[in-house]
């Protein structure tokens, strides 16, 4: 346990080493952010989705938008096309597995919205499919994935990739990139609101 603690642990450093100094992601994540904030302020929506364990990243991350991430303030419109399995499993058996995403995107989407595709091979099907109708759609579009973004990396405005095949290593660096997503959307929208002392932790 301790040698696999340490492995994990020195992996985990080396990660947030490379995310606190690289410009590239530093560059994305800001623009997508404004991207975010942009649509919101207009009543336009964030859509994510994902796959496994990134399909909990898209739920963890909606509900920080719909709840609040570090304080109370208004709900934001974060929908995870990831939690109606009346859709999902009727456009699977209707459309195909591959179809779960783009269809939702198509009936939800709309021009200047922003879709957050998440994938740690970037190769993902269903992920590939609705980011492509995103764009075509005139939606921002994003992907978080591992290294070298794979094919989702040709179809997004803003890649955040991080620096490692490893599966588990890649979720823990969306994981950091998501929250600080959500605390700058919270922050720049409603700055004004945040209390001197932090609120009671959830």
């Amino acid at each position: 346990m301790r040698n696999l603690l340490q492995q994990s642990s020195d992996q985990v450093i080396r990660l947030i080493e490379y995310l606190h100094s690289d410009q590239r992601t530093h560059d994305h994540l800001e623009a997508l952010g404004a991207a975010c904030v942009k649509t919101l302020q207009h009543g336009g929506r964030v859509l994510f989705a994902g796959n496994g364990g990134s399909a909990a990243d898209d739920q963890h991350w909606a509900a920080e938008l719909v709840g609040r991430f570090s304080f109370n303030r208004p709900a934001l419109a974060g929908i995870a096309l990831t939690t109606d399995t009346s859709a999902i499993t009727a456009i699977g058996n209707d459309f195909g597995y591959e179809q779960i995403f783009a269809r939702q995107v198509e009936a939800l989407g709309r021009p200047g919205d922003v879709f957050v595709g998440i994938s740690t091979s970037g190769n993902s099907k269903n992920v590939l499919l609705a980011a492509e109708l995103a764009r075509s759609s005139g939606l921002v579009t994003a992907g978080f994935t591992g290294q070298g973004g794979g094919a989702l990396a040709g179809l997004c405005d803003h890649l955040l990739a991080m620096p490692s095949t490893h599966t588990p290593t890649i979720q823990q660096g969306h994981s950091l990139l998501g929250h600080v997503l959500c605390d700058y959307i919270e922050d720049t929208m409603f700055g004004d609101r945040r209390p001197a002392v932090s609120e009671a932790p959830r």
